[in-house]
């Protein structure tokens, strides 16, 4: 008796199917996800860190060089530290510039002209601790842009948020919640504003505007608008006196807190969005009052520290949870 080999039609030797359409681009939208948020983060913090030191700076360079001089010539230093890297390529991307020249523009005003101008501003009449502390609003502003805009932030991210926020406003009203403001605490809420603005605009950046080209053109332009200031500033107030205390500082802000840091941030939100790189800016405060305590002298108690802990506690919760859809 013979027996007859099954046969089986194409159907059955198919293998599964992979998901398809909408199925598959969620399914590689998440990969992408999952493989983003630790360099996310960690170019976050980079960007958090080394701003740390800008505050620190602005702060020491008070009483040296006014305001508006200091912005142009951290700009001035920052465009001299991105060009080898950046000028071939703009050049090669200069339709997209021209065509993309209104994005251009408002990112250099929040983010270039406005901020740092409003930095060193403050600088003048508050602590660097408390430039630091306050800027830590500036995450709850693109948390709400974010959320705006559609996304989903999650239960624990809100959480985290609120006990970071919490230990912000313990950290700034020096352990109680009754918060008494100097005239430069006022110019930090606005810079905070600013630099918020700036970071929600940073997801509306052309997928073909490369990097380095949106660094250096937003310098160049930022840059451009300072200049009829600070030629204001250099009738008014005089220049200032080039030194080791000056020069110093103002290539750090340049080179680190410009170049370095602006690059990492804008990589950040690229890859993880505003609002999770800004969970990780609740970090300055901390980094902020250990720069100010261990240089400029400013003094640092057990209500700091216990706020501190409050404020890396939400930002380790709120760095845990899903990503905004």
């Amino acid at each position: 008796m013979s027996v007859t080999p099954e046969v089986r039609t194409g159907a059955d030797t198919q293998a599964p199917k992979r998901p398809s359409g909408e199925g598959a681009r969620r399914e590689r939208a998440a990969r992408w996800a999952r493989g983003a948020m630790g360099p996310g983060l960690l170019l976050a913090a980079v960007a958090t860190v080394v701003w740390s030191g800008s505050f620190v700076t602005s702060r020491a360079l008070h009483d040296s060089v006014p305001p508006v001089q200091a912005a142009l010539w951290r700009w001035v230093v920052a465009i001299a530290a991105v060009a080898p890297f950046a000028l071939r390529q703009t050049w090669r991307q200069r339709a997209l510039v021209r065509r993309h020249l209104g994005f251009l523009t408002v990112a250099a005003l929040l983010g270039v002209t406005v901020y740092n101008t409003l930095v060193n501003q403050a600088g003048l009449t508050t602590s660097a601790a408390n430039m630091g502390m306050i800027m830590a609003a500036s995450p709850v502003l693109m948390a709400l842009y974010e959320r705006l805009s559609g996304a989903r932030l999650g239960a624990r991210r809100v959480l985290g948020t609120a006990v970071a926020v919490c230990g912000v406003l313990l950290l700034v009203g020096d352990g109680s919640l009754s918060l008494r403001f100097a005239p430069g605490d006022l110019w930090m809420f606005a810079a905070a504003l600013s630099f918020a603005s700036y970071s929600a605009l940073l997801r509306r950046r052309p997928d073909a505007l490369a990097g380095p080209v949106l660094l250096f053109s937003t310098f160049v332009l930022g840059a451009l608008m300072l200049l009829p200031a600070h030629l204001v500033s250099l009738t008014v107030q005089g220049g200032f006196e080039p030194s080791a205390g000056t020069v110093g500082p103002l290539v750090y802000v340049g080179v680190f807190s410009s170049a370095l840091a602006f690059f990492a941030w804008n990589r950040a939100i690229a890859l993880i969005g505003a609002a999770r790189a800004g969970v990780v800016y609740y970090l300055q405060p901390v980094c902020v009052a250990l720069l100010s305590y261990a240089l400029l002298g400013e003094t640092m108690g057990s209500a700091q520290v216990v706020c501190m802990a409050l404020i890396l506690g939400g930002v380790a919760l709120a760095a845990a949870g899903r990503p905004a859809r």
